[in-house]
């Protein structure tokens, strides 16, 4: 199987499946010199771990995360970076029913029309499970982003919508994401899709929601002009999420309903540089920063495991009616906050680094 790594310059590698005894990744291409601990690392895996509420999956597992090379004495040492999680509480009897039945909306069907066969366990390499490597990677190019640019660089993610109810934008408050287990910034609207929510597991059914990850503090200049556009990079990674449908950046699909004089950010010089009046691009023009917030948002289906009875059929050819037990997320846009946040922070170092190999001599982008 290809295709299981991402990036150029810095580029992690993920392995493993969802019910194998551990998942890993190999993260290359980070510079030497830089501080890096698991103790850091875990805490972003913290954030992303299940069972933390009754809106997750309640599948237990600690994600405590080793590394196994790259790091000496505290500091990066320019190798590859080696880290691996066990996985600790699989119940692959859970799923022993439908060994021969295609769930509806899974990667089931498609995954045998491919190989001819499929790990029927948790689904396997398409299992979210393989996500916790993603955040490990992207705690590792968080590190790469503070010691290139500084701590001024931040990554903040939150869900803005689930299920037909979206946030009201002027209640946002990025401190009110680590007061609900939503990742919510509107308070208000934590509190209903509590009880929309407990509706929807009740009914054995699931809803899709909509993430918004934003990064402040980028500086103007990565990206380039063509093939390697920074937002083309960033919607492919956003894309590659689980479950993940639709990627806008900036005011994205709403721009074709716009007005050409609103849609442009328009500018003026202010202490001597030029500042945008607006931020509609989300960012990025010519597939380059401009210095502005990064905005990008992703659509997340509903949860495709269900107990509500769905129709389909087997690998014998013959319909059946699938449902699914075991543990799963009611709304799987929840968990995917951290994880958009991580392929966030991989695209912005990966497109850094990328930056200071052809452009370094003439412009270091931490002192604009």
């Amino acid at each position: 199987m290809a295709g299981n790594s991402f990036g150029s310059v810095f580029r992690f590698t993920t392995w493993g499946e969802s019910h194998g005894p551990a998942i890993g990744c190999v993260v290359d291409g980070t510079p030497p010199g830089i501080p890096l601990d698991e103790t850091g690392i875990q805490r972003y895996l913290d954030r992303r771990r299940p069972g933390q509420s009754r809106f997750t999956t309640q599948r237990r597992e600690p994600d405590t995360v080793r590394i196994l090379s790259g790091v000496f004495e505290g500091l990066t040492t320019g190798t590859p970076i080696g880290m691996v999680i066990e996985n600790t509480d699989q119940r692959s009897k859970d799923y022993s029913e439908i060994r021969d039945r295609f769930r509806p909306g899974h990667a089931d069907y498609t995954y045998e029309a491919k190989y001819g066969i499929r790990d029927y366990r948790g689904g396997g390499r398409s299992s979210a499970r393989e996500t916790a490597m993603r955040v490990a990677a992207g705690s590792v190019a968080r590190a790469v982003l503070a010691h290139r640019v500084g701590p001024g660089i931040t990554i903040r993610g939150a869900l803005v919508q689930v299920g037909p109810h979206a946030i009201d934008r002027s209640r946002w408050e990025w401190e009110e994401i680590d007061r609900n287990p939503f990742w919510c910034p509107d308070p208000v609207m934590a509190e209903q899709w509590s009880g929309f929510l407990d509706t929807v597991r009740k009914q054995g059914s699931s809803a899709g929601a909509v993430v918004e990850v934003v990064a402040d503090g980028v500086p103007a200049g990565l990206g380039e002009p063509v093939y390697g556009k920074l937002d083309s990079d960033l919607a492919a990674a956003m894309m590659s999420i689980n479950a993940v449908k639709g990627v806008e950046v900036g005011d994205g699909f709403g721009l074709a309903a716009a007005d050409g004089r609103e849609a442009a950010d328009e500018m003026r010089m202010v202490d001597g540089r030029p500042v945008f009046l607006g931020n509609r691009a989300g960012g990025v023009l010519g597939g380059i920063s401009t210095g502005q917030p990064l905005v990008a948002r992703f659509a997340v289906k509903p949860t495709s495991s269900i107990l509500e009875p769905r129709r389909s059929v087997d690998r014998h050819g013959r319909e059946v009616t699938v449902s699914t037990t075991g543990r799963h997320d009611p709304c799987v846009g929840i968990r995917a906050v951290p994880v958009g946040e991580a392929m966030m922070a991989c695209v912005l170092a990966d497109h850094l680094l990328r930056h200071h190999a052809q452009c370094a001599p003439r412009a270091d982008l931490s002192d604009r």
